[in-house]
């Protein structure tokens, strides 16, 4: 019997004293890709990512967020990256992310991702998002929107799943 997906590592980075991070040159021979990063940030601000530089309004979402205490949704339309967290990382709270872009390399569809972002003790947050292009991902940028930076011990690493 044939195993499973595997992931198999791309790139990782580890950051101090920068706002962004990006993947470039990402191969087309994967499924699909997993961005993980747990970071720590210099000053409150919001994590956001970009795919294949687009600046553009072709960014969407969808999400929940619960404190264990409060839920509340929200819907994100027509923006110019992906919102990952909302003031997600700061100089005293640790956040964690699992980005996962699906079907990444396909040249008909628009792509989605799931996001699933954690603080340990306060929060959590789910969203499914779409880049309203055709083009295949070859380049995965993440920053901090705001004065911020991203401080030491911050890990941003990317991950392909192989086919079995």
């Amino acid at each position: 019997m044939p195993a499973g997906p595997t992931y198999e590592p791309i790139a990782t980075s580890n950051l101090s004293g920068v706002n962004t991070v990006t993947f470039s040159s990402i191969p087309s021979t994967y499924t699909d890709l997993v961005l993980v990063m747990n970071a720590i940030c210099s000053n409150t601000g919001s994590a956001l990512a970009r795919v294949n530089s687009d600046t553009g309004n072709n960014y969407s979402g969808t999400g929940i967020r619960g404190t264990g205490s409060s839920v509340a949704s929200y819907r994100r339309t027509n923006e110019g990256a992906f919102l990952l967290s909302f003031n997600g990382v700061t100089p005293t709270n640790n956040g964690s992310w699992i980005l996962q872009f699906q079907n990444y390399a396909n040249t008909t569809t628009y792509k989605t991702m799931l996001n699933r972002f954690s603080w340990a003790d306060s929060e959590v947050i789910t969203t499914v998002g779409l880049w309203r292009n055709t083009s295949a991902i070859n380049s995965i940028t993440t920053y901090i929107d705001g004065v911020g930076t991203f401080s030491s011990g911050t890990t941003v690493s990317l991950y392909g799943i192989a086919s079995a």
